[in-house]
């Protein structure tokens, strides 16, 4: 990794920040995974993540609960009995053979910002509530953002009966977890009650790096869409089924992933084929059927239909050319948000007070963060934090330094402070 121009972090940030990181690798060993880091919502793996970071949230000062929604939560009071509050977070879940710092790192570093504030008993005009929230990944379910769209108040009844790879439902996997499914939106919180959130992240990407930056501020997270694909053929026999008589389903689901690479480059989006299953799945049979998923996402909504559609066209004629049947299902939407600017101006200034930089680097979140559902509640701004390895995340070698997280530490609170500041 490159060394940052930035202003040296203090001994006293370098210890905060030592610390978050030892969390951060004892929540990497709470795993479904011997050797690799999964733990998805509502498994034991997730309870076990809980009640240790419930402990820590009370080290530092606040009243630690559990939400209807399985979210880890805490309290740290304002200076009047009917103070406001200020959202802190991000996730504890995980997606499978997961790296250690993605959505964790953001807890930790909320958590130590708060604890800072409680050892020096300091009241602000808004109560702080940090998140931990369970299920931002939607690795188990299939439907991403779970427990903030629980507390954003937009859960829908209908998740109730989505199911996990081994046909359990949601709302089984609520009562086994010891939660009540029909309790779930009291999670929810009074939007007019909340002054915003606030949630630190790694970059998730190589930008920052590449511009030998610690830290950036995040200026909206682009929208999403997921489908389910499908093409279906006739199965037959490897040798004897002539090329020119073949209804191969493979072949129309690779001419589509193809497509959506060429798609994405031209219209300056990305699209992903993450997963891929053919039917029957055997050597010497001709695949019959080909499942597989769509990831397309682009800074506007607008934008991101436009690509998908193309997608789609190009679908639909691989599928002609090979006598198949395409279908489509929609998993998951995401719509583009945009950081409110006087919270980003915030964290901006943290920036500015942590690093000594003049201008804080800014940068358009691919990824999907918690914020994004939060933004159905209150405004949001997010804080990044620079990856090492290229940028690499949603892997094992997911790094980033001891020094960059200290300097987001004081970063993050120098901003809850600034927006303390303007309330």
């Amino acid at each position: 990794m490159k060394r940052s121009r930035a202003r040296g972090a203090s001994p006293a940030a370098i210890a905060d920040a030592r610390e978050a990181l030892r969390r951060c690798d004892l929540l990497a060993g709470v795993s479904a995974r011997e050797g690799a880091i999964e733990r998805v919502y509502l498994s034991p793996e997730h309870a076990r993540a809980n009640a240790i970071v419930s402990g820590w949230i009370a080290d530092a000062g606040m009243s630690a609960w559990q939400d209807a929604a399985g979210n880890a939560r805490g309290t740290y009071p304002g200076a009047t009995p009917d103070a406001p509050v200020l959202l802190l977070g991000s996730h504890l879940d995980t997606v499978p053979d997961a790296g250690r710092y993605d959505g964790i790192l953001g807890v930790m570093i909320a958590l130590a910002v708060v604890a800072r504030l409680s050892a020096r008993g300091v009241r602000l005009p808004f109560g702080i509530e940090v998140l931990g929230f369970a299920d931002e990944e939607g690795a188990r379910f299939g439907r991403t953002l779970l427990g903030s769209c629980a507390v954003a108040g937009t859960w829908e009844e209908g998740w109730l009966e989505l199911r996990d790879d081994s046909g359990i439902t949601l709302r089984d996997a609520l009562i086994t977890f010891g939660l009540d499914p029909d309790a779930v939106a009291t999670a929810a919180l009074d939007p007019a009650r909340v002054v915003g959130y606030l949630e630190a992240h790694i970059e998730q990407g190589p930008l920052l790096l590449d511009a030998d930056r610690p830290l950036g501020v995040v200026s909206g997270i682009m929208g999403a869409k997921r489908f389910d694909l499908a093409m279906d053929g006739q199965a037959g026999h490897a040798g004897g089924v002539p090329m020119r008589h073949r209804r191969d389903a493979l072949l129309g689901a690779a001419a589509t992933a193809l497509a959506v690479e060429r798609v994405a480059l031209d219209e300056g989006v990305v699209g992903t084929v993450g997963e891929l299953r053919v039917f029957p799945g055997a050597a010497n049979v001709i695949p019959g059927r080909a499942e597989f998923s769509l990831d397309v996402r682009a800074a506007t909504d607008a934008h991101r239909d436009r690509a998908w559609e193309a997608i789609r066209a190009h679908a639909l004629e691989a599928a002609g050319e090979r006598r198949l049947t395409f279908t489509e299902n929609l998993r998951h939407v995401a719509r583009a948000t945009s950081s409110e600017r006087r919270l980003s101006e915030a964290i901006e200034h943290g920036i500015r007070t942590a690093t000594g930089e003049e201008r804080p680097l800014e940068l358009l979140s691919k990824a999907g963060h918690d914020a994004m559902a939060i933004a159905s509640l209150t405004s949001y701004a997010m804080l990044f934090v620079r990856c090492g390895n290229g940028g690499v995340s949603h892997h094992p070698d997911e790094s980033v330094t001891l020094e960059d997280v200290a300097l987001a530490i004081d970063a993050f609170e120098a901003a809850v402070l600034a927006v303390a500041d303007r309330a």
